[in-house]
């Protein structure tokens, strides 16, 4: 019996010895990285206009860039973003409300870089550009989003575009989810007027 014992000891030793390391290699890594978020999706099919101003153009840029990978991943696709240029942050408001008035779109953002060396100078337009912009949307019933930023210090060195730059980036993806869950809120308000609820 202990003959028997020491032979089931013996081969268990061999199969140990002879079988091939584990592959550790072929599980994947752990993957820490969090599900993308679920979005709800439209009713209706939407289209809105980016109005940008061509005044410090490529820190302007990344809130565009920003905001197209951001509203694309809440199911408005890139190509139902219209981009116009304006020479500047002034000109803003006039853009957005014809726009509006086209009836085309279901939303308006709006992108700018307002600075200048006198602090009252450019406070007055930013201020001017964010009231007709309110304006706009109040007679037109379209929607109008801003990413128009006035920086206390905005100064020409590169440690500053570089900031600004990635706060632009920031404000694109800000724009953008105010954008599309202020669109699905009027989805639902205007479906529920319609149906006599509200």
């Amino acid at each position: 019996m202990n003959q028997m014992l020491q032979d089931s000891i013996d081969t268990t030793d061999i199969v140990a010895e002879t079988a091939p390391p584990a592959d550790t290699s072929a599980a994947p890594p752990p993957d820490d990285t969090p599900p993308a978020p679920s979005h709800p999706r439209f009713a209706k099919p939407q289209r809105v206009a980016f109005v940008q101003s061509a005044w410090h153009r490529d820190v302007v840029a990344e809130c565009r860039i920003a905001f197209l990978d951001e509203i694309e991943a809440r199911h408005i696709p890139r190509d139902r973003v219209d981009i116009f240029e304006v020479p500047g942050s002034f000109e803003i408001p006039l853009h957005a409300q014809l726009l509006a008035k086209t009836r085309r779109y279901t939303a308006i953002v709006a992108a700018g870089l307002v600075v200048d060396g006198g602090i009252y100078r450019h406070e007055f337009v930013a201020d001017t550009v964010i009231k007709a912009l309110m304006d706009v949307q109040l007679r037109t019933e379209v929607p109008v989003f801003s990413a128009v930023l006035t920086p206390q210090q905005f100064h020409e060195t590169q440690a500053h575009f570089d900031f600004f730059s990635k706060h632009f980036a920031t404000k694109g993806v800000e724009v953008a989810t105010a954008c599309a869950e202020t669109l699905l809120s009027l989805e639902r308000l205007r479906s529920q007027v319609a149906a006599g609820i509200i």
